[in-house]
């Protein structure tokens, strides 16, 4: 169809060209000239033109989708950074409430453990002392025993002996 538009308008020249010598204005003969040289112009440049802005603008557009697709990543990696962050403070406070809980179970047991081993010491320290009360009264009595004895050859009767051990004792 441009083919046949391109000849009809290049016949169209040949033919106003023929009438230049008469005096007239020209403006017809130069109005059709520029509409066949832009007629040609648009038949040769017209499709390499378009195909040039249709492929830059594709390109644009191709390029502002990569652009929109790292934005939209990069808004999903900070929404994950957000959401760990979140976690990260959560666990931290639930550590500090097991390590509170913990802390306090241990202080409770160290506090139990004291006071049985204050227990533990004090019946080892009584019973120490029961034992070196009873050592004493045993060399007390061993003393006057032998003191005894040594002191009456003579025959020594149970009812003195007890008079003895009572002076001795009280």
């Amino acid at each position: 169809m441009s083919r046949i538009l391109v000849l009809i308008l290049m016949m169209s020249t040949y033919a106003f060209a023929s009438e230049a010598g008469h005096g007239e204005t020209d403006i017809v003969q130069r109005t059709v000239n520029f509409l066949l040289f832009a007629g040609l112009v648009w038949y040769l440049v017209g499709e390499p033109a378009k195909n040039f802005f249709a492929s830059r603008s594709q390109a644009i557009a191709d390029e502002l989708k990569k652009v929109q697709e790292k934005l939209n990543e990069s808004v999903a990696l900070k929404k994950e950074a957000l959401a760990k962050i979140s976690d990260a403070e959560k666990f931290a406070k639930e550590l500090e409430v097991t390590a509170k809980k913990e802390n306090k179970i241990l202080n409770d047991n160290i506090m139990t453990q004291c006071e049985l081993d204050l227990e533990t010491l004090t019946k080892q320290g009584s019973s120490t002392r029961e034992y070196a009360q009873r050592k004493m009264v045993r060399d007390v009595v061993e003393d006057i025993i032998t003191e005894t004895l040594a002191q009456s050859s003579s025959s020594f009767d149970k009812e003195a002996m007890a008079n003895v051990i009572l002076k001795k004792v009280a």
